[in-house]
Parts: structure tokens; sequence; C-alpha cells
């Protein structure tokens, strides 16, 4: 895809996301990797509704701002996962309302935080590891999720929202819609008894991921 093409699509992906209620304001961000090795990312300050694609953020792997709007301060832990998952194509963070919801109850399990209620968060994503609290924009986001770039697809911030990777922008979004669904099914089930799926079938669609 020519970089005018990945251009459109950032701002096209990022509207629906704002039209859908899983961005609000100026919260959230978005990126991807070109194939020259820099980054396209959504502005700081930016409505994920409101972007345009001439003044989208055009960064360096180290950061340094080459064209466009000035970046948001977390692309610094997008570019973390850039550096240390070859796999990693393109970053989702949203600040979305189930899911930011979950970062946020004391009696989630760290090691993953959503619950297996059906078998397609499981096979999209796997296990979703809780980051422990940050202030938005410290550094240390980005060394946590370097150490664990490879063994995820997907981790949830303390009290702040997902983190999401894919191999395109496109998907590293369907990952992210599907994680958030699974949030909204959980809170909806909550006061039930719910059969969860339990290890055997969690390890079987694990190995067809």
């Amino acid at each position: 895809m020519t970089e005018s093409l990945l251009r459109e699509q950032m701002v096209a992906i990022a509207r629906s996301f704002f039209q859908r209620g899983y961005a609000t304001g100026s919260a959230g961000n978005l990126s991807l990797l070109m194939d020259d090795g820099t980054i396209l990312a959504t502005p700081t300050g930016s409505c994920l509704g409101e972007l345009s694609p001439e003044t989208l953020s055009h960064v360096d792997r180290d950061g340094v701002l080459l064209s466009g709007d000035k970046p948001s301060k977390e692309v610094s832990f997008h570019l973390a996962l850039y550096r240390n998952n070859p796999q990693c194509r393109a970053v989702v963070h949203l600040h979305c309302h189930y899911l930011t919801a979950i970062s946020c109850l004391q009696s989630i399990d760290p090691t993953n935080t959503l619950p297996a209620c059906t078998p397609y968060v499981v096979m999209r994503v796997g296990d979703v590891p809780l980051v422990p609290y940050f202030r938005p924009g410290d550094p240390d986001i980005g060394h946590w999720l370097a150490q664990r770039a490879t063994k995820y697809k997907a981790f949830l911030l303390a009290n702040h929202g997902p983190v999401v990777m894919g191999s395109s922008l496109r998907d590293a979004a369907d990952n992210l819609e599907e994680m958030e669904a699974s949030a909204r099914l959980f809170f909806t089930l909550k006061n039930d008894a719910v059969n969860y799926l339990n290890h055997e079938q969690v390890s079987v669609l694990r190995g067809m991921s």
C-alpha cells in the first residue's frame, strides 16, 4: 500500500473509532510502520474523528519528527513495540469504555485480564496482561512493553486502556474491537454464573491462532 493510501486508511479507521464511541475527545493514538522503516502516527492533542492525511505525524524509529504535526507523547511506547517485535506493523491505543473499565478493577488477573467468554478473543490475541500503573507518557511504559513485546499481541494499561499490535493497522483495529466486545460481554454477564471456556478448550484455541 502506498504512503498516500496508508494515510487515508489511518484517517478512516480513526474516524470510525470516534464515530462509534471507541474514542472520545482527543484521547487515544494510532500508528503504523511503513516499508521504509519510518512511522506514521496520530498527532498530539488530535481528535480521532477530525484527522487530516496531510498533517499526520511522520517520525523515524527514534521518534524524530520528519513531517506533519507533533506526535503524541505516547508514541514512545509505540516505538518500543516496533523496535522489539519485528512482526508488529501497527499499534492501536484507545481509552475505549469497557476495556478501560476492566483496567480499573482490583479483582482482575494481571497475567490475563480478559476472561475467555468466547473463543474469538483467545484466537485473535491470546492472553492480555496488565501493565502496572504509570502516568501517561511515562517512559517506563515503553520499557515494560519492550521486555514483553514478542510474547503478547495486546496489553491493558492499568487505569488507562488497551495497547494492541497487529500485522497491519486493519489487523490491529480488528484485534482491539474483538477485545472490547469481550470486555463488554464480561460486564454484561458479571452478575451471573458464567460458563467460561476451560483450560483445555483455551489450549486448543491457542494452537489454532
